[in-house]
């Protein structure tokens, strides 16, 4: 790192001169400068200074007592910025970027526009109408709401000392803070911090009423029940965060080929099939974006902190934020403060009492799978032209009996990308899609929870889990279009999510800090308040790829994929211990064919086709596993570290070096199918007579592989097969649902003859 000197600032200043304040624009970016690196003597005798790079850099903070009097432009993307107060000395600021900084959330985006008076550009984004609502609208309904809590409940003591004075204010700045509610839970930190400042402010004045209506704030009439001025009403389609950061990248291979692999513009949203009828409307229904609301925003840029495998030295050394325990209200509607305290409790728990295994009657004959849509729905900014962003995952909607699923058949989340889509697979229409600006969308999983009702009663409803680069889990009710919650899972990127079956609101986190959290996420009352509790961390050694719960005892085990091999979790919250390491590993044959480049212990695949037989696979192994979970763990004896998985057969699959292509099982039909890396599909159905042959030692063909379907884009010609990276099929294989690399969702349907 270079030393910051006069010297250095004239040479990467412009326009080129011997004096410092005659500097207009100044470039220190890729530096490697932290924040005790930045002089503070010598920076401020850039007084003409209107310009500055300080991207690329590793700065947590500003240093105290910088002023630049005329800097109208700061760029600090790529940073490791915790702290935006820092900022608040560049009054004069009129743009500023802070992409790529990890750490920040869109309560720091909140505290940037009311510390700016003059902030109008926000990564790249005009902010104006939003920042004026935060620093006037929204101000003035806070500080009424505090001036009400002080009216009811205080008074200045008397007689007036500066203990006394210095006891009420702590009395009366914690009762503010728990009193007042305003906006959404993802906003309850800039709320508290807010109503903080503002309770301090007010008492001040109070005891020095000199000082009174100097805050800025213009005494506009404002009603608290004017919903056009609420600065955080919930826009159905924003998940509440207008410019989110990011966090590490998920890993792939062969990333940056695909990225490429398709450069021709194209006219139409949807990719067109010979078997289809040409649709070239840009504004087809099937691929509407339903972003209601949200400005339109750049593509985010991508991050120079990591190439596209994660590494261990990404800077994890901030203590983590705290993730919203308060809860989240519907919009920004107000409540009497006893009733916002109040939250529904869990649903009740089901017995603990050891599951019946299913028997499901599988049929003897294959489906017959033909294509139906194919869907280009994730684009960047709506682009028909891209075909590089990445989708990840995809799950259906669980059925359920109740006026919640009603007119809702067939439904399929995916994601992938800053957005996350919901399918209709027989219409092929995008039903809906939210978009966080700045996510990458890496997992997602569907549960059903209770919301609590007048009178009493309560009803189901499908909420969705979706989380990504920024470690933030995005809690989603579709059927009414709204994003009602996020809580911070980790610091860094979430791999994968997962519900429990059993307890519909635990749900299971596996995040790129080598770690598998159990989450309670409550039940929910009428106006979406919902509070998390942290239950059990499991320990990993490296990434949790994916997660099962043994559909034959969900409340004791868990497995987890990983990069380093495949491990069994006791998840039993009678145990004392909340922090645990795994009860065993579970070793496959292909890892005695390590090499010095590869040892084929990445488990990229992973899934229960029955109550006992899982499948699973290796990267780089070639074939897909079928093994036994309960003779497995037959073979642990004492404190056997190390087991066998008890393979039953070895099914044949593609020779691909690309990893991460998941696998899925459909339990009611019997199938096992996987994506390869030509857009294929291979398929497995597993009957009762291919079982009678598990001993043979043969490794079982395919059943039937999906070929990639002919598509063609108008005036462009054929489209290549891209890699399949994830697959899902409803519970009775009506449809198959494939994600690709290249930003197509294709969907397959069982046809009956």
């Amino acid at each position: 790192m270079e030393k910051i000197t006069e010297s250095l600032l004239l040479e990467r200043g412009s326009p080129k001169t011997s004096k410092l304040d005659r500097i207009r624009t100044l470039n220190l970016s890729q530096m490697g400068l932290k924040s005790q690196d930045l002089p503070v003597p010598l920076l401020s005798k850039l007084l003409g200074l209107e310009e500055l790079n300080l991207s690329g850099n590793r700065l947590q903070e500003l240093p105290k007592g910088l002023s630049l009097p005329r800097l109208k432009l700061l760029d600090c993307s790529n940073n490791d910025m915790e702290d935006v107060t820092s900022l608040e000395t560049l009054s004069s600021l009129e743009e500023l970027l802070l992409e790529d900084n990890f750490y920040l959330t869109v309560n720091d985006e909140h505290k940037v526009m009311f510390l700016l008076p003059k902030l109008r550009m926000y990564n790249g984004k005009d902010i104006s109408s939003t920042a004026n609502r935060i620093r006037y609208i929204n101000s003035e309904i806070l500080k009424r709401r505090v001036i009400g809590v002080w009216e009811k409940d205080f008074s200045l003591p008397d007689p007036l000392t500066a203990q006394s004075l210095r006891a009420v204010e702590k009395k009366f700045v914690n009762a503010a803070c728990f009193q007042v509610k305003y906006g959404p839970s993802s906003l309850s930190d800039y709320t508290k911090w807010r109503v903080e400042m503002i309770a301090k402010e007010y008492l001040k004045s109070l005891t020095d009423p000199k000082e009174e209506g100097e805050e800025g704030t213009p005494e506009t009439p404002v009603k608290d029940n004017e919903t056009v001025l609420s600065p955080s009403k919930r826009k159905h389609c924003d998940l509440g965060a207008n410019a989110e950061t990011e966090s590490p990248q998920k890993r792939r291979a062969k990333n940056d080929a695909a990225t490429t692999a398709v450069a021709s513009p194209r006219k139409s949203t949807r990719v067109q099939s010979t078997a289809q009828k040409s649709n070239p409307g840009l504004c087809s229904p099937r691929t509407t974006v339903m972003n209601v609301g949200a400005a339109p925003e750049p593509s985010p840029r991508k991050s120079n902190h990591l190439q596209n495998t994660p590494q261990k030295t990404v800077n994890t050394t901030a203590g983590p934020r705290k993730a919203p325990g308060t809860p989240a209200s519907k919009g920004a509607k107000d409540q009497p403060a006893n009733q916002q305290s109040k939250h529904t409790t869990t649903p009740k728990k089901e017995s603990r009492t050891p599951r019946k295994a299913v028997k499901y009657e599988i049929p003897r004959e294959p489906a017959s799978l033909q294509p139906l849509h194919v869907l280009q729905c994730h684009s960047k900014e709506n682009s028909p032209e891209d075909f590089s962003t990445q989708l990840w995952a995809c799950a259906f909607e669980p059925i359920q009996n109740s006026s919640d699923a009603s007119g809702w058949v067939w439904t399929v989340a995916t994601c992938g990308g800053e957005s996350v889509c919901v399918i209709d697979c027989e219409s092929g229409h995008v039903l809906k899609k939210y978009k966080v600006p700045g996510e990458e969308f890496f997992t997602l999983a569907w549960t059903t929870l209770l919301m609590s009702r007048e009178g009493g009663c309560a009803r189901s409803c499908s909420i969705l889990a979706a989380g990504g680069k920024r470690g933030m889990v995005k809690l989603i009710h579709p059927r009414v279009n709204l994003a009602y919650g996020e809580f911070r899972a980790s610091r860094r990127a979430i791999a994968v999510l997962r519900f429990s079956p059993r307890h519909p609101s635990f749900l299971f986190t596996g995040t790129y800090d080598n770690k598998i959290v159990m989450w309670d996420i409550g039940g929910l009352d009428r106006d979406y308040n919902f509070k998390t509790s942290q239950l059990l961390v499991l320990e990993t050694g490296s990434t949790p790829l994916h997660l099962c719960l043994p559909p034959s005892s969900p409340d004791t085990h868990l497995i987890s994929g990983c990069e380093d091999g495949l491990y069994s979790f006791d998840i039993q919250l009678s145990k004392n211990t909340q922090k645990r390491s795994e009860e065993m590993e579970i070793v496959f044959p292909v890892y005695k064919k390590k090499d010095k480049k590869e040892d084929y212990r990445t488990i990229d695949g992973l899934s229960f086709l029955t109550d006992d037989i899982v499948a699973s696979k290796s990267h780089m192994q070639g074939s897909i596993y079928l093994w036994s979970w309960s003779g497995t763990r037959a073979l642990q004896q004492g404190k056997k570290k190390v087991v066998s998985a008890v393979i039953l057969a070895e099914l044949q699959w593609s020779r691909t070096d690309v990893p991460y292509l998941s696998l899925n099982t459909c339990p009611g039909f019997g199938y096992v199918v996987c994506g390869d890396e030509n857009g294929k599909l291979w398929t497995y159905h597993i009957t009762d007579l291919v079982r009678s042959n598990f001993k043979s030692g043969k490794p079982i063909a395919a059943t039937e592989v999906l070929e990639w379907p002919s598509l063609v884009r108008p005036g462009v010609g054929p489209v290549e097969g891209p890699t399949i990276n994830s697959v899902a099929m409803d519970p009775k294989l009506h449809y198959l649902v494939a994600l690709s690399d290249k930003n197509m969702v294709v969907v397959w349907k069982r046809v009956t003859e």
